[in-house]
């Protein structure tokens, strides 16, 4: 490998592990959305949540002011006391709750599984650019590329899933949430993507083969055929 083609790959791969931490972190918070109920009282308690791929969290807290930021209750940063539940350890009585703790269920599961993908394909990309490195290894730059672009597409796919969550719990009758937003989880998720997407098509553009600068002169310059005399 060419040494300015490896600075050039040096640089994406940094790229790229600032994509990894950005999804490690989405995966293991769970501040992906925070929910929060029609409250106008004050000097009286209410219960907020916020959730990830693995977890719900409720959480009271004691209003004394209106949220400055307009999201009724909150915000999320106030102290209070929390109860955070993983989705595949729901109780019945909880999953009778208001919230809806089954149908979340399925879909964090399905959301936290095609996260688990992407990490897979973002381990096997890793492999690929840093096999890249030996000499005449550079065809593993396009593999790489690819892992990682399927890696963001997975990303991507998560994070749709559980927009779709938030909206199925909003616009259910069942709950008592009204106002939501998405969180730095949810931030982190999104730029991973971005980055991981980026990178994986900058890998694919590198692993093609150069092309002359001036393939008129190439042509020119080629030395002639050897033609044998004619008997």
């Amino acid at each position: 490998m060419l040494e300015e083609k490896k600075t050039k790959v040096k640089i994406t791969f940094f790229i790229i592990l600032v994509g990894i931490s950005c999804m490690l972190a989405a995966m293991v918070t769970d501040h992906w959305t925070v929910l929060s109920p029609p409250f106008n009282k004050f000097n009286a308690t209410c219960e907020t949540a916020h959730f990830g791929l693995w977890k719900l969290c409720m959480k009271t807290i004691f209003m004394v002011e209106e949220d400055p930021e307009g999201q009724g209750c909150g915000p999320i940063s106030l102290p209070g006391a929390k109860n955070c539940s993983y989705f595949k350890h729901f109780t019945k009585e909880e999953e009778a709750k208001g919230f809806e703790a089954k149908t979340q269920k399925e879909y964090n599961l399905s959301a936290a599984a095609i996260a688990v993908f992407s990490l897979a394909f973002m381990t096997l990309g890793s492999l690929c650019v840093v096999c890249s490195f030996g000499k005449g290894r550079d065809y593993l730059l396009r593999p790489a590329g690819m892992f990682f672009a399927f890696a963001g597409l997975c990303i991507i796919i998560s994070v749709e899933v559980m927009r779709n969550s938030t909206k199925r719990m909003i616009d259910s009758e069942e709950t008592v949430w009204e106002q939501y937003y998405y969180s730095w989880s949810f931030e982190c998720a999104c730029t991973s993507f971005v980055l991981l997407v980026f990178s994986g098509l900058s890998l694919l553009i590198l692993s093609m083969p150069q092309m002359p600068r001036n393939p008129w002169e190439t042509c020119m310059d080629a030395e002639p055929d050897s033609m044998e005399p004619l008997d």
